[in-house]
C-alpha cells in the first residue's frame, strides 16, 4: 500500500508539473534570444553595407553613389513605414487569408515583456523588418542608372504596402499560401520572386537605358562588388539559419545548406563561363554565388547537404543561362540582373524545395498524406501566385507614377551620371 501511495503522489506531481511543461514553452529563452539579435544583425549587415557595396560596383563610376543612397534610404524609409503600419498588415490579425488588421499599428502591444515564441516579439519584428528592408532595396539592381530619386521612394511606398506587406502575410502571417501547405523557410516567393518580378516590369515599363545594349557599360569596380558579394554571403546566414527564430538542430542545418548551395552554384557559373568564354570571371563567380544563396534560401530549413548541392547546382546553371542567354535574346535591360538571379533563382529554389523535402533525399519530410509531386504543385502555385499578383501590382504602381512625376531622368541627365544630377555629389573623385 504504501508502494501504491507512493505511486499515486508522484503521478499527481508529474500531472502538476504539465501545465509548467506547457508554459516554459513559451517563455523566454535567453539562447534563442541571442541567437535572433546577432541574426538580425546580420540581414541588415546583407543591405547595408553588402548589397550597396554590390551594386556599387556593378554600375558606372558616375552612378555607383545613387544606388548606395537608394539601398540606404530603402532602408531608412522602410523602417518608419514598418513600424507605423507594415509589420501589423504582415503579422496582424489575419483579414481572409490576405492581409493583416491594424491591430500592430504604430507597435500596440509590442512592448518589452511580449514575447513571439521564446523569443521578445521586439526581436521578431525588426528580424522581419530585415527582409522587408532587403526585398525593394533587390529591385534596385533591375532599374539602376535611370530612375528618379524621388519616383525610387514613391515606388516603394506603394510596393511594401500593396505587394510585400500582402504576400508576407499569405506566407508567414497566417494568410491562405501558408495554410496551402507552401514551404517557404527565409523568403524564396516572399523575397526573391517578389523582388525579381518587380524588377522585371520596371525594366520594361521604363525601358532600356540610353545606348544599350550598343554601348559597353562595365562595371566601374568589381572590388567592391566582391566585397558586397561575399558580405551578402556571410550575413545570409542570419537570413536563413535565423528564420528558425531558434538555436536549434534545424538552424543548424540550415547554415550548412546555404554554405554548400552557394558553392556549388558558384562553381557552376564559374565553369559555364570557363566553358563558353574561354575564362572565368569574378563577376561571374560571385553571381553564381548570389544565385545559390537566392536558390536555397526557400529550402534552407527543409532539405539536407545533397538536396543543397543539387540545388545550389540547378540554380548556377539556370541563373546563368537567365542572365547570359535569356536576357540578350529577349532585349530587356535588367541592368544587374535583379530577375535573372533574385526572381529566376527564387522560382528555381521554390520549386526544388518540394523535391528534396523528401525525407528519402534526406529531406526534412513530406507532410503525412501530401506526395512529391503534390508538393511540387503547392510550390509552383505559390510561385506562381506571386508572380501574377506582384507584376499586375508592380505594373500599375509604375504607371501611375509615371503619369503623376515621371520615372526616369532624361537623356542627358542620364548621360552625366545620376550621382550628379540627382545627388550633387560624386562617388569617385580622382582628381
Amino acid at each position: 500500500m504504501n508502494v501504491l501511495k507512493k505511486l499515486a503522489h508522484l503521478g499527481a506531481a508529474a500531472l502538476a508539473l504539465l501545465p509548467g511543461i506547457a508554459m516554459a514553452q513559451d517563455e523566454l529563452s535567453s539562447g534563442d534570444t541571442a541567437w535572433m539579435l546577432t541574426a538580425t544583425a546580420l540581414v541588415l549587415f546583407m543591405t547595408i553595407p553588402g548589397l550597396s557595396l554590390f551594386y556599387a560596383g556593378m554600375v558606372r563610376a558616375k552612378n555607383a553613389l545613387s544606388v548606395m543612397m537608394q539601398c540606404f534610404a530603402i532602408t531608412c524609409l522602410i523602417t518608419i513605414l514598418w513600424v507605423v503600419y507594415l509589420y501589423s498588415m504582415a503579422f496582424g490579425n489575419d483579414i481572409g487569408g490576405f492581409v493583416g488588421d491594424f491591430s500592430k499599428a504604430f507597435m500596440a502591444g509590442v512592448g518589452v515583456e511580449a514575447l513571439s515564441g521564446s523569443i521578445p516579439e521586439t526581436v521578431f519584428s525588426v528580424f522581419q523588418l530585415t527582409f522587408a528592408i532587403i526585398t525593394p532595396a533587390l529591385i534596385v539592381g533591375a532599374f539602376a542608372e535611370r530612375m528618379k530619386f524621388s519616383a525610387m521612394l514613391w515606388f516603394m511606398t506603394l510596393w511594401v504596402t500593396l505587394v510585400y506587406a500582402p504576400v508576407c502575410h499569405w506566407v508567414w502571417g497566417g494568410g491562405w499560401l501558408g495554410g496551402q501547405g507552401v514551404l517557404d523557410f527565409a523568403g524564396g516567393t516572399v523575397v526573391h520572386i517578389n523582388a525579381g518580378v518587380a524588377g522585371l516590369v520596371a525594366a520594361l515599363v521604363m525601358g532600356k537605358r540610353h545606348g544599350y545594349p550598343q554601348q559597353p557599360m562595365k562595371p566601374s569596380n568589381l572590388v567592391l562588388t566582391t566585397v558586397g558579394a561575399g558580405m551578402l554571403w556571410v550575413g545570409w546566414f542570419g537570413f536563413n539559419a535565423g528564420s528558425e527564430l531558434a538555436a536549434d538542430g534545424v538552424a543548424g542545418m540550415a547554415m550548412l545548406v546555404t554554405q554548400v548551395a552557394t558553392a556549388a552554384a558558384a562553381l557552376t557559373w564559374m565553369f559555364l563561363e570557363w566553358m563558353n568564354h574561354g575564362k572565368p570571371s569574378a563577376l561571374g563567380l560571385v553571381s553564381g554565388a548570389v544565385a545559390g544563396l537566392v536558390a536555397i534560401t526557400p529550402a534552407s530549413g527543409f532539405v539536407g547537404p545533397m538536396g543543397a548541392l543539387a540545388i545550389g547546382a540547378a540554380s548556377g546553371l539556370v541563373c546563368y543561362l537567365a542572365v547570359v542567354k535569356l536576357k540578350r535574346s529577349l532585349g530587356y535591360d535588367d541592368s544587374l540582373d535583379a530577375f535573372g538571379v533574385h526572381g529566376v533563382g527564387g522560382f528555381v529554389g521554390a520549386i526544388l524545395t518540394g523535391v528534396f523535402v523528401d525525407a528519402g533525399l534526406g529531406g526534412a519530410g513530406l507532410a503525412e498524406g501530401v506526395s512529391m509531386g503534390g508538393q511540387v504543385v503547392k510550390q509552383f502555385l505559390g510561385a506562381a501566385v506571386t508572380i501574377v499578383y506582384c507584376g499586375v501590382i508592380s505594373f500599375i504602381l509604375l504607371k501611375v507614377i509615371d503619369a503623376v512625376i515621371g520615372l526616369r531622368v532624361d537623356v542627358e541627365d542620364e548621360q552625366m551620371g545620376l550621382d550628379l544630377v540627382l545627388h550633387d555629389e560624386q562617388g569617385y573623385n580622382l582628381h
